[in-house]
């Protein structure tokens, strides 16, 4: 082994010492929850370090993130703080020893999902034209996650600036590589068309200059490229679970050159060694004297009285979306819109985004069948300042997006204590009603709703689109955006029911109701999406009984505001709630549940509510509509309802 310089031996001695004290910590009690260290791979975070830019690049960690953080900002004092949930620590004390985010350094602890989101801060990084370069840490384990490969195929293909570093240390967890790992790795990105390099952390000199050429590579022709770095993990996976050989450990442990640099300069009082544990300590001592950080309050969204609806938009709620996308595209050159085939000639599966790219060439782009990457893209771009709308072609997909949306675009702002905002707008179609079957025709919103941090909103028939995209465009929160298949041939100007007028009020998002002229509403209808426009029929069926009935049309299904529905229900008494996804846990629910908590009537408060029944959605017609609710559905949970 050739001898190593002082100076990278030192940088990663301070890794090191970190690493220990932090395990140490945990022993005595002084830190919960986990750390994953890098002992034993110190060397790879410097040689990284040391390649890259720190005025233009960004690196993307993963869960043993803490050398690349200290090699990269030498904030020793944040990371400890951090890790022992202090308020001085880098995220407040909120993303713990996985979460990191500090001057240009991301890390997340879901290992695949984070190469896409590195994609779209590539891509931005591409589009500002500063040359800068990202680079995504992964471990080998992280090879068995697909979602890597989705990323890989669109960086290849759009040419952008992405360094892969895999730190190999051939252990997923406890796992041998032996048992998980099929084929060669550097063939995996190979297959792609990336260039790729070898190196290891017992040769240090041969590391770094890999790390430099490879850098050099990337950021001369603005394509990615994939290094391997071979290394052995001394320490547990987490804390002390660690079923490996002892032998093994032992061999590999004799054979780390900052081992063998401890042992040569310790014992003489190296001063860089002796400051280092000297920094250690004061960074233990000044968080331990720090609070926590207070959970942020609550703000509670500003209300607005129930008023006249504005004017609703022309044409058809297809027309009206494709005509505010093209708005939005012309009045901020930060909107991206990325999907499937929704570029010219085609538009998309149902023409939303036609004539967005003849309009916008440079910024519609056509992914491939991605969807957990598109989605991780546009986090990365939001994450870069641009503003990215994501369309996922059937709604049913969405379900191949989860980990992103939950894990990745609701968290980021939070768990990096609200230094970053993630404003992507992903939109989808759903619903049933054209045969489209089981795979094609669902409603998966209730399995979004509720998750912190993420807004969505499922348009209805008297949605002001116009609006919501002033919305959209002021807020900063990651929003999923629900159309229907069957509304986008709707118009919103169409003639409500006889007797019927428009309100609307509420938040943010405002809630449309719908009151019949001078008559006291005998029960509240809550509807969701297209359900709204059987709302409408049964009304005017239902006032041939002489039974009024108060509409209420939420539009942000999540948050849910609620307060237009329990001012309505404290009058009547009676809710029904309708949605086309299938009962339990469920919209419905969420809205029972609320409105049993707050009612404040005189009387008992009756309830029902129609939902899909519990089943796959045929794809033959007749079988079809057994399925999904229907007018006839509404009006008889309505009569029940009027007769109690």
């Amino acid at each position: 082994m050739k001898q190593i310089a002082a100076l990278p031996l030192h940088r990663a001695y301070l890794i090191r010492a970190v690493e220990e004290r932090l395990l140490r910590l945990f022993s005595e009690g002084k830190v919960t929850g986990t750390t994953h260290t890098c002992i034993g791979q110190e060397l790879s975070a410097v040689a990284l370090a040391d390649g890259l830019d720190r005025q233009r690049d960004i690196i993307f960690s993963n869960h043993r993130c803490h050398g690349h953080y200290v090699a990269w900002t030498d904030d020793v004092e944040g990371l400890i703080a951090e890790v022992m949930g202090r308020r001085s620590g880098v995220c407040a004390g909120i993303g713990g020893s996985q979460h990191l985010c500090g001057e240009r350094f991301f890390s997340n602890g879901v290992q695949g999902g984070i190469v896409p989101v590195s994609a779209g801060l590539a891509f931005a990084q591409k589009l500002a034209g500063t040359g800068g370069i990202v680079t995504a840490c992964i471990g080998d384990g992280t090879l068995g996650e697909g979602v890597i490969y989705e990323a890989f195929n669109i960086a290849a293909k759009w040419a952008l600036p992405l360094l892969v570093v895999l730190e190999n240390n051939s252990y997923a967890q406890s796992t041998s590589q032996s048992e998980t790992l099929a084929g060669d790795i550097c063939a995996r990105a190979a297959a792609f068309g990336w260039r790729t390099w070898h190196a290891d952390t017992w040769e240090y000199d041969r590391l770094a200059g890999t790390m430099r050429d490879a850098v050099a590579y990337v950021r001369e022709r603005c394509v990615p490229a994939f290094v391997r770095v071979d290394t052995y993990r001394l320490a547990a996976h987490s804390k002390g679970d660690d079923n490996r050989d002892a032998a093994e450990i032992a061999a590999f442990s004799a054979r780390d050159p900052l081992n063998q640099f401890i042992a040569q300069r310790r014992p003489a009082g190296d001063p860089v060694i002796a400051a280092a544990d000297a920094r250690v300590t004061r960074a233990v001592e000044l968080a331990a004297g720090q609070p926590s950080r207070e959970l942020p309050a609550l703000a509670e969204e500003p209300g607005t009285a129930l008023q006249p609806a504005a004017s609703p938009d022309t044409g058809t709620q297809l027309e009206a979306i494709n005509r505010e996308l093209h708005a939005w595209m012309a009045q901020d050159e930060r909107v991206i819109a990325i999907g499937e085939d929704i570029r010219s000639p085609y538009g998309g599966a149902f023409k939303v985004t036609r004539g967005l790219s003849d309009a916008f060439p440079d910024r519609v782009l056509n992914t491939p069948i991605s969807e957990a990457a598109i989605v991780g893209l546009g986090n990365g771009l939001a994450l870069a300042g641009r503003r990215p709308v994501v369309e996922i072609m059937f709604g049913d997909f969405l379900a191949l997006c989860f980990d992103q949306i939950l894990n990745h675009a609701a968290k980021f702002h939070g768990m990096y204590d609200g230094k970053v905002e993630t404003p992507i707008v992903v939109r989808s179609p759903m619903g049933g009603g054209r045969g489209y079957g089981p795979t094609h025709s669902q409603n998966l919103e209730k399995h979004f709703v509720g998750v912190p941090g993420l807004d969505t909103v499922v348009l209805h028939r008297r949605t002001n689109v116009a609006r919501l995209y002033a919305q959209l465009r002021a807020t900063t929160r990651p929003t999923l955006v629900i159309e229907n298949k069957l509304l986008y041939r709707e118009r919103a100007d169409s003639p409500l029911p006889t007797g019927y007028r428009a309100y609307e009020g509420g938040g943010l998002y405002p809630t449309t109701v719908l009151r019949a002229d001078d008559e006291k509403a005998d029960l509240t209808l809550v509807a969701f999406g297209r359900m709204s426009v059987l709302a409408e029929s049964a009304l005017a069926q239902l006032a041939e009984e002489e039974i009024f009935v108060e509409l209420v049309l939420p539009l942000r299904v999540s948050p849910l505001d609620t307060r237009l529905i329990l001012e309505s229900v404290s009058r009547t008494g009676k809710l029904l709630v309708i949605e086309e996804g299938t009962a339990g846990f469920d919209l419905g629910s969420e809205v029972i549940a609320s409105a049993t908590a707050g009612y404040r009537g005189q009387t008992r408060l009756h309830v029902r509510r129609v939902a899909a029944l519990p089943q796959p959605i045929p794809s033959a017609p007749e079988l079809e509509q057994k399925v999904l609710p229907a007018v006839a559905n509404i009006v008889e949970a309505s009569l029940e309802l009027f007769d109690e």
